[in-house]
């Protein structure tokens, strides 16, 4: 009898050679079951998590600069158990081999596990934050190995202390101060070393008028402070006493530009090359490299991190430019930053939104001349903080400025 082909044995053949090859496409999984060995791939839930992004970053060099008083985040690929992020897997030293102590707090929403120190971090210190292998994601898969990384906090996280000078939103050194337009309001003071007639263009609470015209009238909803002769109006100002407080200020503010220099707070970074438009930026001291700093490509956002407390210097040997020929930047403050804790010290001028409209944040205490938008510009620009000019005078067309609650 002639024997048939044995097509059972030939079929369980192949049949094992296809699932062979599915299953390697698969990486690794059973085609129809989808669990199995082999090495999952970045994107499969078999995955291990990994750490996408820190703050302060895990760069080289490292970051240096950071506030003393910043927190420490970082942010996972995956989903992770909530009860596998703590103080034992998440781990602060500063420097390394003496640990930080602090609580450890997972948000699931943004899969960021944030590390706040119990107490201001030592200053000028390189410290080591880590991930453990302890932590894993909701599957309960941890990360392959310790993720590691370092920054150097900054000198000091002391505030700035503005002394006589915080009250005022505005000083013009002994130059004065110069306004153009009927929508500028100072809520604060307003003050110059130099005569009442150098302060043009405003009025105060007081009724005290300083060369005001029907296109020039300003509002300071706080006092005027000059040296001699009594301003129109009321004639209250411009006499021995204000002028007094008026040099207390500036002696004050003095200190504060000093205290903020890189001698006094040194390990300034430079992130974007001078250029600070674009930028989310968390707490810490920033010096421009090349002398000036820009905010003209797009707005500059400030990341608080939740910590109200949390302080930015800026530093530059030279300007501060802010905007462009038709477009105003703006100084955004996100996660519990606040503009009272912003401080800019700029080496000669700062020229803020020439072309209207905008909002600065912070405390600007330039060398030379501070000057707000342009001659015959109507769109506001908007200062929450202070522009102090040590030596030369503050210029306001159509400025809105608001001191910050101390």
């Amino acid at each position: 009898m002639k024997k048939l082909p044995n097509y059972s044995r030939c079929s369980t053949w192949l049949a094992s050679l296809l699932i062979a090859v599915l299953t390697a496409a698969c990486g690794g999984q059973d085609p129809v079951l989808g669990v199995g060995g082999g090495t999952a791939g970045p994107g499969s839930p078999n995955s291990p998590p990994m750490v996408t992004s820190t703050v302060p970053a895990a760069t080289t060099p490292i970051v240096t600069g950071v506030a003393v008083n910043s927190r420490v985040t970082a942010v996972f690929s995956k989903d992770m158990a909530p009860a596998t992020i703590n103080t034992s897997t998440f781990l602060l030293a500063c420097p390394a081999g003496t640990p930080v102590t602090g609580t450890v707090t997972y948000s699931p929403a943004s899969r960021t596990a944030t590390f706040s120190p119990a107490a201001n971090l030592p200053v000028i210190t390189t410290c080591t934050a880590t991930i453990t292998t302890g932590a894993q994601d909701t599957t309960g898969i941890a990360l392959v190995s310790p993720f590691v990384w370092s920054f150097t906090t900054s000198s000091s996280a002391t505030p700035i202390s503005l002394g006589a000078a915080s009250t005022f939103g505005a000083f013009g050194g002994v130059a004065g101060v110069t306004n153009q337009g009927l929508l500028t309001v100072i809520n604060g003071d307003l003050g110059t070393t130099g005569a009442s007639t150098l302060v043009t263009g405003f009025r105060d609470s007081v009724g005290d008028v300083y060369t005001t015209t029907p296109l020039n009238n300003g509002l300071v909803n706080g006092r005027v402070y000059t040296a001699p002769p009594a301003p129109g109006g009321a004639g209250v100002g411009g006499n021995a006493s204000t002028f007094a407080i008026a040099t207390q200020a500036l002696a004050d503010a003095t200190t504060a530009f000093n205290n903020l220099s890189p001698a006094s707070r040194p390990g300034g970074t430079d992130p974007g090359a001078g250029q600070l438009g674009g930028l989310t930026l968390a707490p810490g001291v920033y010096q421009a490299a090349g002398g000036s700093f820009l905010i003209t490509g797009s707005d500059l956002t400030l990341d608080g991190q939740g910590d109200t407390n949390a302080m930015w210097i800026f530093q530059t040997a030279s300007t501060l430019t802010v905007g462009g020929p038709g477009a105003p930047r703006n100084v955004i403050l996100i996660n519990g930053a606040q503009a009272r804790n912003v401080f800019w010290r700029v080496g000669s001028s700062a020229t803020i939104n020439a072309a209207g409209g905008g909002t600065m944040v912070g405390t600007i205490i330039s060398s030379a001349a501070t000057a707000f938008s342009t001659a015959g510009n109507v769109a506001l620009v908007t200062l929450n903080g202070r522009a102090l000019a040590l030596n030369a005078s503050t210029t306001m067309v159509n400025t809105v400025v608001n001191v910050p609650a101390p």
